[in-house]
């Protein structure tokens, strides 16, 4: 076993030199420097082994042929949310009514005094058990119940929930969103979409209590440090959070960098104009600044589908209602757009919608983002990169989603074209979308390049992506979508020192691990430390 790279913990007041490895810049003017050199938290230097006569009391960080990289950015996190995912009933295993009895009776015990008695992460695909409305009844609760999806784009209720939500048998679905009924109209307690958005935020009202919700973002961000990850892009970060990232920043109590993307409490509501006299996109500093406005074009397990299966036109979802106004609102109030689309019904009303933005502000740079483009025919690609267009994609996708639809032929479309966007030009910005996916980069991107889905198969493979194409695009690739290219993303001089330490090769069929992470200079986490305070 190789020593460690760090033998005591260097003094970031002071330079500190990086030596012996090997280095991935993802910056052209450096690829593979011999040394880089950090100072009063940024790169000071970054190039061949004689830069270190200019720092000749510089602290030496032996990295003993491991890799040194710029630490990962997960250009599309819901950190605000995952974090207080532990609070909850974790379903994601559960199979059958008796076992989500167990979980739920543990959660009520756990939480006696909640207004609700919450759960998340049922999927389906993976158990075979969807819970119903009658399943949480027959509980017995005395509580509403209230059950998120693994997407957070669909949940279940109680009969008791449905009654708090006033949600009653002439309810009507809310624009985008829908209801599930039975045959005799009643609803069956499953909400989708903007329905669902509006339940999950009702139920979230009691857990924004600032304490206890900024000790669970702390520690959250704390463990997205062991992946490498040293800067999220909040991908719907209501008011509430974006006033606590902002206080968890001024008390020094936030491990990482943030990149907050303004949008309703509420998942997948239209603009709340009130938000737009708020910060605007780029204002804050490096630990925490605001974002593009996120809007969403399509849903999530109901996405907006407009295709041809076996010469048969198959359309589905629906396009969710407001998205141009909104989009022209907040580009008129000086935000960049970043929108959610999956479907390519979803991704064409994002186009529409970034278009008639760069009309109306031609001589702006309107860094548009493409959240997702999940599903996208050739010529929506070439719209894209017409249009400067950002995708903001997740290579882990081809877990579930790959699985999902990998025996569905589409015709004129493809599913995760990471290869077609890359080479039609076409900038892309990597994320996990966790805690709808798992978040690590290292194995994510592993993902993006193997195709291999939930089942084993691979996917597609023409649209694999080199490993290293998926190192970059969690690095300087996230960094421009968040129009931070000159802030962090590099390992070049001036930039913001965060950085990762890898041991091994980087190889997607064997991928590295993360043996430490520096935040602005400083050692964050370390692999060393951590199992030792673990024995």
């Amino acid at each position: 076993m190789s020593p460690a790279p760090t033998p005591a913990t260097p003094d970031p007041a002071r330079p500190i030199a990086f030596v012996g490895g090997r280095v991935c810049s993802m910056d052209p003017r450096c690829a593979e420097p011999e040394v880089v050199v950090v100072e009063a938290g940024r790169i000071a230097a970054a190039g061949e082994r004689a830069f270190l006569d200019a720092w000749p009391h510089a602290q030496r960080v032996e990295l003993a042929g491991r890799w040194l990289l710029p630490g990962f950015i997960d250009a599309h996190n819901h950190l605000s949310i995952a974090a207080l995912h532990p609070l909850w009933a974790d379903l994601s295993r559960v199979r059958s009514p008796e076992e989500l009895r167990a979980a739920l009776a543990e959660q009520a015990r756990r939480e006696p005094g909640a207004e609700w008695i919450r759960g998340f992460g049922w999927n389906e695909t993976r158990t075979g058990y969807t819970p119903t409305r009658p399943d949480l009844d027959a509980l017995g609760f005395e509580r509403p119940v209230f059950l998120a999806h693994y997407t957070l784009h669909q949940g279940v209720v109680c009969s008791r929930g449905l009654d708090a939500l006033g949600i009653g048998r002439s309810a009507p679905d809310p624009p985008g969103g829908e209801v599930a009924r039975g045959p005799d109209g009643a609803p069956t307690g499953l909400l989708r979409e903007r329905a669902y958005s509006e339940a999950q935020g009702r139920s979230l009202l009691a857990y924004r209590e600032p304490g206890r919700w900024g000790e669970l973002v702390a520690a959250r961000a704390r463990a997205l440090l062991g992946d490498g990850i040293t800067a999220v892009h909040d991908a719907a970060c209501p008011p509430e959070a974006e006033a606590l990232y902002a206080e968890l920043a001024r008390s020094r109590r936030l491990p990482l960098s943030v990149l907050a993307l303004p949008h309703p409490a509420a998942l997948l509501s239209r603009l709340d104009p009130r938000r737009l006299g708020g910060p605007k996109s780029g204002e804050g500093d490096a630990r925490v600044r605001t974002g593009a406005v996120k809007l969403f074009a399509d849903g999530g397990v109901a996405p907006a589908l407009d295709v041809h299966v076996g010469g048969h036109p198959v359309v589905m979802g629906q396009c969710l209602p407001g998205l141009r106004e909104d989009a022209l609102r907040a580009a008129a109030h000086g935000y960049r757009i970043a929108i959610h689309a999956i479907g390519n019904a979803g991704v064409d009303a994002a186009l529409d919608a970034f278009e008639a933005v760069a009309r109306a502000h031609p001589s702006r740079d309107p860094r548009f983002r493409l959240e997702h483009a999940s599903l996208v025919a050739p010529a929506q690609i070439r719209r894209m990169r017409e249009l400067g267009v950002v995708g903001v994609v997740q290579p882990g996708f081809l877990h579930h989603m790959g699985e999902a639809v990998e025996k569905v032929p589409f015709e004129g479309a493809s599913w995760m074209a990471f290869a077609s966007l890359a080479q039609a030009g076409v900038p892309l910005a990597a994320s996990s979308d966790d805690p709808c996916a798992f978040h690590e980069p290292l194995l994510t991107s592993a993902r993006g390049t193997t195709r291999i889905t939930g089942s084993g198969r691979v996917f597609d493979p023409a649209q694999s992506l080199p490993y290293l194409d998926w190192l970059r695009a969690y690095t300087a690739g996230a960094a421009f979508a968040g129009a931070q290219e000159h802030e962090r993303g590099r390992i070049a001089p001036g930039l913001q020192a965060d950085l990762v330490v890898l041991e091994g090769e980087l190889d997607a069929a064997q991928p590295p691990r993360v043996v430490e992470t520096w935040v602005a200079g400083a050692l964050a986490w370390s692999g060393v430390a951590e199992r030792a305070q673990n024995r």
